[in-house]
C-alpha cells in the first residue's frame, strides 16, 4: 500500500465542501475494496457493514461483474449513450424482463432516469401528477426519499428539509405504520382523512412509502398495513409508489421488498444496488397505462450509463436466475436477527428493528449509538446509524458476506456495545 502523507489527508479538509458526511465518521483514506472488506492506504482492513448505504449488496468488486465490465471497456463498448439503443442496454432489459419481471407477473415499463435515487423519485412524482391531474402526494413520517426539492418535500427529516431554502409543498404527511403506537391503525387514519370531505387533505396523485424505512430508523411496515394502504390508494384514485431504492435488490430477502405482500405497485423506484457494482444507475418501473411522458419530457444526461447496464445484467444472471441466493439471504437474516437479539439484551430497553438483512438495534439515544459506532471503527468495523435521533445502529453489510467475516463483524459490534454499557455503569456509580 502507498503511504498516505499528512498533506494527502489535509486535501479533503482544505478543498472538499463542508457537505461531506460519511468521511467524518470514517476518516481513513481507503485504497482497496473486495467483498465485505475495505482496506485503507496504510494496509489496515475494515469489515464493511455500510456497503455504500446498501449500494453494494453484492460486495465490492464482484469478480464476474468486474470481468464483464473490463471486457466491455477493452472492446471499446459504449460508455455513455444518452437514451440511444445499445447492445448493453438491450442485454440488461432482456435479462430484467426474463429474470425479474415475468416470473413476478409484472408488465411494468422501465424508465431510465439520472444516476441517483432522487432522480427516480422526481420522475415518479411527476408521472403521478401528470397521470392524475392532481398535485398532492401522501408521504409518511420518517420517510426518506432524497434531497432534491421534489423528493425532499416527501422526506420527513427536518435537518435535510432545512437545507431547501424554499417552501416544500404539495405533500401531506401521515404517520407511518406503528408511529403512533400499537393501538392506532394509521392506515385507517389515512383512509378517514381521504374519505371525509372536511379533513382538509386534498385528493392525492400518489401515496408513496418505503416498506422498510432505511434512514428513518428501520421501521418495517407490516404486510397487513401495506396491503391496506394499497387498497386505499386504489379506492381514492391515487397511484401507489413503492420506494425500493434502499430496501430492494435483495436487502429485505427478495428482489423487491414488497414481494409476498400481495400488492402490485403502479410505480417502483430503484437505484443503489441496481447496477450491482456501485456504478450510478437509477430507474423506475411504471405500469404501461401510466407511462405518460412524451419524448424527453423527463430526462437525464447520464441515464445511459452502459457500464452499469453491463454489471447489472451480470448481477441478475448470477444472483437471481434461481432461488439459491434468496435462500442464502434468508439464512443470513436469521443469523443476524439472533445475534442482534443477543446484542440488544446488553442494553436496557434496546430493541431490534428492521427486516431481512436490513436490521439494526435501537439503543435509545443518538449519543449512545454514535459512541458504539466510534468504538466499532476503532476495532475495524464500519457501521452507521439511522433514525430521527440517529438512535439506531444499522447493519447494511453486503448480502454476499462470508459467514466468518459476518460473525467477526458482529463480534466487534457486540464488544463495542458491551464496552459502552460497562462505561455507562461506571459513570453512573
Amino acid at each position: 500500500m502507498t503511504t498516505v502523507t499528512t498533506d494527502d489527508k489535509q486535501i479533503f479538509t482544505r478543498r472538499e465542501s463542508e457537505a461531506r458526511s460519511y468521511c467524518r465518521s470514517f476518516p481513513s483514506v481507503f485504497a482497496k475494496a473486495q467483498g465485505a472488506t475495505l482496506t485503507d492506504a496504510e494496509g489496515r482492513d475494515y469489515i464493511d457493514f455500510l456497503a455504500g448505504c446498501s449500494t453494494l449488496n453484492y460486495g465490492h468488486n464482484d469478480p464476474d461483474m468486474k470481468a464483464a465490465l473490463i471486457e466491455h471497456i477493452e472492446r471499446d463498448g459504449v460508455t455513455h449513450g444518452l437514451d440511444m439503443h445499445t447492445d448493453a442496454k438491450a442485454d440488461f432489459l432482456k435479462a430484467f424482463e426474463r429474470i425479474i419481471l415475468r416470473p413476478r407477473d409484472m408488465d411494468h415499463r422501465v424508465m431510465f432516469t439520472g444516476p441517483t435515487g432522487a432522480n427516480a423519485i422526481e420522475a415518479a412524482l411527476k408521472i403521478a401528477r401528470k397521470a392524475t391531474g392532481r398535485q398532492n402526494v401522501i408521504a409518511f413520517t420518517n420517510g426518506f426519499h432524497g434531497v432534491t426539492l421534489g423528493a425532499l418535500a416527501a422526506t420527513g427529516n427536518g435537518y435535510h428539509r432545512g437545507g431547501a431554502g424554499v417552501p416544500l409543498n404539495h405533500v401531506t404527511r401521515i404517520p407511518y405504520d406503528g408511529a403512533m403506537g400499537g393501538d392506532i391503525d394509521t392506515a385507517d387514519l389515512l383512509n378517514r382523512m381521504l374519505s371525509e370531505p372536511s379533513s382538509g387533505v386534498d385528493k392525492p396523485a400518489a401515496i408513496m412509502f418505503e416498506t422498510v424505512q432505511g434512514e428513518g430508523g428501520l421501521n418495517a411496515a407490516s404486510r397487513e398495513w401495506v396491503r391496506r394502504v394499497s387498497e386505499i390508494a386504489r379506492a381514492h384514485g391515487a397511484l401507489l409508489i413503492i420506494d425500493d431504492i434502499q430496501a430492494g435488490c435483495g436487502r429485505t430477502g427478495h428482489f423487491f421488498s414488497f414481494e409476498e405482500m400481495g400488492i402490485s405497485p403502479d410505480i417502483v423506484t430503484m437505484a443503489k444496488s441496481l447496477s450491482g457494482y456501485g456504478l450510478p444507475f437509477a430507474a423506475l418501473l411504471v405500469k404501461p397505462k401510466y407511462d405518460v411522458f412524451g419524448p424527453a419530457e423527463h430526462n437525464g444526461t447520464f441515464r445511459g450509463n452502459n457500464h452499469a447496464f453491463v454489471t447489472a445484467r451480470v448481477a441478475l444472471e448470477k444472483f437471481w436466475a434461481d432461488d439459491t441466493f434468496r435462500a442464502t439471504i434468508a439464512e443470513r437474516s436469521a443469523y443476524l436477527e439472533k445475534r442482534l437479539n443477543e446484542i440488544a439484551a446488553l442494553l436496557p430497553e434496546a430493541r431490534v428493528k428492521g427486516r431481512g438483512m436490513m436490521m439494526g438495534v435501537d439503543v435509545g439515544s443518538g449519543e449512545t449509538a454514535s459512541d458504539i459506532c466510534k468504538r466499532c471503527f476503532r476495532d475495524g468495523l464500519i457501521i452507521e446509524t439511522s433514525g430521527a435521533y440517529d438512535e439506531v445502529v444499522k447493519i447494511l453489510c453486503p448480502l454476499t458476506i462470508e459467514q466468518d467475516t459476518f460473525a467477526r463483524g458482529l463480534d466487534i459490534l457486540q464488544s463495542a456495545v458491551a464496552e459502552t454499557t460497562q462505561n455507562t455503569k461506571i459513570a453512573a456509580e
